[in-house]
Order: structure tokens, then sequence, then C-alpha cells
């Protein structure tokens, strides 16, 4: 109940702020009222006891779900995750973990480089079975989810701390056994760095957490001594983080006192306009950014703050489209509640919000209502869609087989046998399987038990259920027996059919697993169709001026 009473209080507490008129405070207390009544005859006569915390929480983040996927509450015991999203940091052995269907227990999925979990040689497809000498007992019918973090948390520890770990290899006999020191684990923003040809040099950006626009511009000051004339500044699947440090980041960019961003809300105190503060590191520079719909939040606003200033050319995708602001509020007994207090605008004053929510639910934006803008030179943009890439690479239509192999854990297993079987491999910039290992490949697919949809059969299926529903399935019974046969898994056809894009999945994560993430990015750079795209704009000055001064 104190857990209850304190939820009242502080909503109570919040209604001054809320609430626009006396009707609505006067109906909001009614209404908290009758759920502090309804809860009260629950807890004393209902036939079994309650217990308090979840059933309270579950009502909280039922009340949350109706909103919007951004505003959430941490309870005291999770409030290191809401830390971890902010700073990028946290105490533990620096590896993605993952839950093994086959196995029924987590995995390794990613050791970083330079971490704990590398550093020990641990590898992708190891299998936790023990920590410090305690069994980790299989997830059985447990919540996945829950099973993963419970694993996840039992790893993590205080700085300095030593754990050791028993996994199981593939091709070892017997379990090994790993003794780690945990360290804080402080993400790199900054993944990639690097000079991608003589003049032209490449900053992969993964989240904005603190200090990475620090990161951005030591790396910057790195590649001009080594030669920079042009910058690739990739936001591809960045999903965000501090509004501030976008900010930050721009302002290496553009002008001393430029806006880049306003926040607008229903508390006027909360409507600000943030801009550059500080000298800026490049001027003239000749910039393309590199966006998908991975991009969003604090990477939009700096790719559309960028785009705006006619400062940089916008190649890829167009992204998400979270233009919602989020904001901490301690809450009493050490919970945390994320909430979303504003819209944010760039400054050629659109919102690149794509979704509106209901229960919920997103619900896109139709491109209807969306109005015109303008950047500083005069070019059109428009808002209720992420940002628009100013030149647009589209993305090829790919078949479920490819989604399904990314995800898969057959993908870890092959994996970890080819590691076993090759101590070392080309370097990133040249490895590729041959054809030999292809076909072992295809056929440890066919022999592993890996699935996949494909959506001819669904459209096939579906196209049956409403033929049913019409009454036409009858007559059309052999059209459809028919088409049944010509959509039957051929596996052989597609796994040539798709070869290229499959290569692509499984190349990746090998390279990923030898060099870390430096070798997946490296791989990108030599098959990624952006990047191919940037370097012929960088290349031809004339038409990357004509791209931001028609």
């Amino acid at each position: 109940m104190k857990r209850l009473l304190t939820c009242v209080l502080l909503a109570m507490a919040l209604l001054p702020a809320a609430a626009q008129n006396s009707a609505h405070n006067a109906e909001t207390a009614k209404q908290l009222s009758i759920f502090n009544n309804l809860y009260k005859e629950l807890d004393l006569n209902y036939v079994d006891t309650l217990d308090a915390k979840d059933v309270i929480e579950d009502a909280i983040y039922y009340l949350l779900e109706r909103l919007d996927p951004y505003t959430d509450y941490y309870p005291a015991d999770r409030t290191e995750d809401l830390r971890q999203m902010t700073t990028g940091k946290y105490a533990g052995i620096g590896s993605l973990i993952t839950y093994h269907a086959g196995h029924d227990r987590c995995i390794i999925s990613e050791p970083y480089a330079g971490m704990p979990a590398a550093e020990a040689g641990l590898r992708r497809g190891d299998v936790i079975v023990a920590i410090d000498g305690q069994e980790m007992p299989r997830c059985g019918g447990r919540q996945r989810t829950a099973y993963s973090d419970s694993v996840s948390s039992t790893l993590r520890g205080e700085p300095g701390t030593t754990l050791r770990l028993r996994v199981e290899r593939f091709g070892e006999s017997a379990p090994l056994d790993f003794t780690l020191t945990r360290r804080t684990i402080a993400l790199p923003a900054v993944r990639f760095a690097e000079m991608i040809n003589d003049s032209v040099a490449l900053v992969a950006v993964s989240q904005f957490t603190e200090n990475t626009a620090a990161e951005v511009q030591r790396a910057l000051t790195e590649l001009r001594a080594k030669g920079m004339k042009r910058l690739v500044l990739d936001l591809r699947g960045n999903p965000g983080g501090l509004m501030m440090e976008a900010v930050k980041l721009v302002g290496l960019f553009v002008p001393k006192g430029s806006e880049v961003v306003s926040t607008r809300g229903k508390v006027s105190s909360r409507n600000e306009t943030f801009r550059t503060t500080g000298v800026p590191m490049i001027t003239d520079m000749p910039i393309v950014v590199l966006t998908d719909y991975g991009t969003a939040s604090a990477g939009e606003i700096t790719a559309g703050a960028l785009q705006d200033y006619d400062r940089a050319v916008i190649v890829g995708q167009r992204t998400y489209g979270k233009g919602l602001v989020q904001e901490p509020h301690e809450l009493l007994y050490g919970g945390v509640l994320k909430l979303t207090t504003c819209k944010y605008y760039i400054p050629s004053g659109r919102c690149v919000q794509a979704y509106e929510f209901s229960d919920g639910l997103p619900q896109h934006l139709a491109d209807s209502v969306s109005r015109e803008f303008h950047t500083k030179g005069g070019r059109p943009v428009r808002d209720c869609g992420g940002v628009t890439p100013d030149v647009e690479v589209a993305v090829d239509s790919l078949p479920n087989l490819i989604t399904y192999l990314a995800v898969s854990d057959q993908l870890s297993d092959f994996v970890a046998r080819y590691r076993s079987t090759h101590a070392t491999i080309a370097p990133a910039e040249t490895f590729s399987l041959t054809a030999a290992e292809y076909d072992d490949l295809t056929n440890f697919l066919k022999t592993s038990g890996f699935t996949y949809d494909r959506q001819s059969s669904y459209a096939l299926k579906l196209l049956r259920d409403i033929a049913e529903h019409e009454g036409y399935a009858e007559q059309a019974r052999a059209e459809f027996d028919a088409l049944e046969q010509k959509f039957t898994h051929n596996e052989d056809y597609d796994y040539r059919r798709w070869e290229p894009e499959i290569r692509r999945v499984v190349e990746d994560a090998i390279l990923t697993d030898y060099y870390y993430q430096r070798g997946g990015i490296v791989y990108d750079l030599r098959v990624s169709p952006e990047v191919r795209r940037a370097l012929e704009i960088l290349g031809d000055m004339e038409s990357y001026r004509r791209i931001l001064r028609p």
C-alpha cells in the first residue's frame, strides 16, 4: 500500500502543472480515489494475498503503454539501466549476451574489443553454464527476456571484482573456465574513425551519450593530421540519446550561436532554443551524412540541422521520425519516470516526428498533412516524416530468409563452428567465403533446423482464407493447389538466388567475431551502396555544390 500511496501522492502533486482547468483536476482526483479504494478492497478481501509491488507496477506499465514507447518507469532496482542508456557505461565483462533456444541457455553474442570478455578469450557462441561455481539453470518455461536479464545481472558487479565463468564451446569436449575482472565498460560513441582513401575519412557514431561530441572532435583532429579533406559522417543505425550532445556535435561544423534545436511542450517553461556555443572546428570541409531508418532522435537532430544549414549532403534512406524529448523525473523510493515532455524542432522550423500514438500503437502521419519548409539556402524540405535524404539510396527488397538468418541461432552456431576450424582468416578488407565454404554453409543450414517463412506462401494462405470467407475457395481449389506446389520451399533455389545477400550476413558475422566491430564496419565499406554513393559525390565537387545550391 505504501507504494500505491506514493503513486497517488505523486500524481496529485503533478496535477497543477498538468491540468488546464479545475474540472480536469477534480475528475483526476476522483479516478485516483476510485483506484485507491478498489485496491484497498482487493487487498483486504481477495481470496489470495496480493503482491503489492507486482500488481501496482503492472498497473503503472499498462498505463504508460497507452501513451508512447518512450515514456517509461524505472523502479529503484532498474535505474542502473537508465544510467547506462544515458552514459554508455556499466560495470561488467563487456559483451552482449543472447538467449539460444537450442541450448535453452544464454550465449556470448558479441565481445567488445579491448574489454574483459575479449581479453579473456571468450567467443561468439560460447554457452554460459556456470558463474562463480554456481550452475546457471536452463531457461525452461520462464520468460526468455527475464531469463537473459537475470544472467546479465549476475555477470555485472562492482568494478575490480572477479568472476569465474564456465562455458561450453563448439569443438571442445569439456567445458572451459575463464577468470575475468569486471571493470567499468564505457561503450565508445565513435565506433570507427579512419581514412577510407587518400582524402576522405569516415566517422561512424553509434549513439549520443556523454562526451559523444568530444569523441568526434578528437577523431577529427587525428584524421585531419592524416590528410582528411572530406568527411563521411555515418549515423546509420544511430538511435539517438542525449540532445545536448547533438547540439555540440553540430557546433563542430556551423558558426557559433547557430540554432540547432528548439523544444516545445505543454509546460511553457520547458520551451527552449539551443544554440551552438563554441567556435566551429571545421567550417568549409565537404561533408556527407549517411542515414537510414535506424537513425533516430539526436541522430535526426544532427542530420536535420546540417541539412537545414546546407552544410552537408544527406545520403541514404529516410530516418525513423522520433521528434519527442524525454526527461527523467525522480520519484519517491528511488524510482525514475522517463517522461515525454516536448517535441523538438530543427532550424528550418520543422518537426521530424513521423508518428502519433493511439493506445501506445504508432500510426504513421500521412504525407498529405506534411508542410513545406526551407533550408537556409532556400531548398524545400518537409516535416511529418523524419529527415528525407538529399540523395536517396533505395534499399533492396529482401526475402524473409535474410531476416530470419540474421537473428537465428544457426548463424551463431555456424560462426562458432567456422572459428573452431580456422585459427586465422584474411583481413577484413579482403575476406570472403570460398565457394566450398558457401556450400558448407548451405548444407549446414539445411541440416541444422534453420527454417524461414516465404512471403509468397504467406500471401497465398491469406488469399485462400479470404476466398474461403467469400465462398470462392472450392471453385478455385485447383488453382490454389497448383500455386502451392510452385511455392513449396526450394532451399537450393533460395540459397543460390540470394547468395550475395546471404554471404553479406554471414561474412559480416564472421568478421565481427574475429576483428570485432571494426571488422564489420570495414566489410560494410566494401559492400555498402550508401558509402559508394557518398564517395561519388565527394569525388565530384560540382555535383556536391549542385545538390546543396540547386
